[in-house]
């Protein structure tokens, strides 16, 4: 793909090749360890867990109400049955049922073995310990069999599982105490420039303050992921080439911002390839055209562009999927929807643009979006208020209100 708007003739590499291309040279992580169920929340499950115990434990209520076997009831008529104790949660009844008789029980108490059938309390009247029940009362209502949702041995979460609130949940009410997962994987993370200027510096004309690390570290908030700021590194060749080989010793995953461009002092690309390899670093993308991507040693390298927007975008795009790769956790595809513009959008062909949107939905479930202001790559207000992005293909001229477009929300996976 050849970029309308570059003097460079090089064919620029589209999103989804870049992606096969880190797919093909990240290797997830093998080294593993074992937490408590109560630390393991967002980590990724390096062997499967299969249950140990059924789910349901026991046969019990659904609901408050009495327990009495059917069989030998004729049931199109009313009849009565003498309760002889009571099943709590927690206290099953420790007798006999005998035809003739019924028990009072509580949404979860056990269901004794002679017992099919559970009826709402609302449905019967009690005269001390004769129950009167209902004519057509339904037979085998309310209770819950053992193992109904999960059997002794079954699958309960499989190897590569980002586990979620409700996956620890599902463990917990399985017993199970202690989990394998994969190790987290080594990120450090620094800029590069001689304009950056650290928070509580008082700022010189010419200088910026380095907003991009603090964009990263949020990014990277993740408990798959051990992240270490690495700070500002001066454009000093010497200089970074000797951080990135110390990084290199110390890290699974190294990202830089800034120096990935062209500029004279752009060294990022050239000591990359001293140091390691480069696989690639000009995408048909805006923003974030220039990236590099390589390894040194063991190392995976991503050298961002020093764009704060184009940081972003290019994270979310390759990077996120890199890191999901390398932690173990199971292949996913960002989430996509189709929503109609509420404006139109200016775009030249020949990069598959990322605009920042505000999605909305109807009360009918319709979805719209509409541009958060300023689309430049130094444009950070509107990077706050949106919540998605527009995305335009490489090939598209603009959209015109009412045009159906993608969005990608941000931060959801399927």
């Amino acid at each position: 793909m050849i970029d309308a708007c570059s003097q460079d003739s090089k064919r620029l590499l589209t999103v989804q090749e870049a992606l096969n291309s880190i797919k093909t040279n990240t290797t997830p992580v093998t080294g593993t360890e074992t937490l408590p169920l109560t630390s393991s929340l967002g980590r990724i499950l390096a062997e499967g867990v299969n249950s140990p115990i059924n789910l349901p434990f026991d046969r019990n209520a659904a609901m408050d109400g009495y327990a009495f076997a059917s069989a030998d009831i004729n049931l199109e008529h009313s009849f009565i049955l003498e309760m002889v104790g009571t099943s709590w949660a927690g206290k099953p009844f420790s007798g006999q049922l005998q035809p003739g008789q019924c028990i009072r029980i509580f949404t979860g108490a056990v269901v004794p073995l002679e017992a099919d059938s559970v009826i709402m309390q609302e449905q019967i009247k009690a005269e001390d310990q004769k129950i009167h029940f209902p004519a057509h009362a339904k037979p085998f209502q309310n209770v819950r069999e053992a193992g109904e949702d999960i059997k002794q041995g079954e699958l309960l979460c499989n190897s590569g599982k980002k586990l979620s609130a409700y996956d620890i949940s599902l463990l917990a009410a399985a017993g199970v105490a202690e989990i394998s997962v994969f190790r987290q994987i080594r990120i450090g993370f620094f800029s590069t420039g001689n304009e950056l200027t650290a928070l509580g510096q008082p700022l010189e004309s010419g200088k910026i303050y380095d907003s991009n690390r603090y964009t990263l570290r949020g990014l990277l908030s993740d408990p798959a992921y051990h992240v270490t700021d690495l700070g500002i590194i001066a454009d000093d060749p010497q200089l970074l080439e000797r951080h990135f080989n110390q990084a290199a010793q110390n890290f699974d995953v190294i990202i830089s911002t800034g120096g990935a461009s062209v500029g004279e002092a752009d060294f990022v690309k050239d000591i990359l390839a001293r140091c390691g390899s480069v696989n690639f670093w000009k995408l048909a993308i805006k923003p974030g055209k220039p990236l590099a991507f390589g390894k040194i040693g063991d190392c995976h390298f991503f050298g961002l562009p020093g764009n704060p927007v184009a940081v972003t975008v290019t994270f979310q795009q390759l990077v996120t999927p890199a890191l999901r790769r390398l932690s173990g956790t199971d292949d996913c595809k960002r989430l996509k929807l189709q929503a109609t513009t509420t404006c139109s959008l200016k775009k030249t062909p020949g990069r598959q643009e990322y605009l920042r949107g505000i999605l909305s939905q109807s009360d009918k479930g319709e979805f719209f979006v509409g541009s958060a202001g300023k689309q430049g790559s130094h444009i950070l207000s509107s990077m706050s208020r949106s919540n998605c992005f527009i995305v335009l293909s490489a090939e598209s001229s603009g959209v015109q209100s009412g045009d159906q477009v993608t969005v990608e929300p941000f931060d959801l996976f399927l």
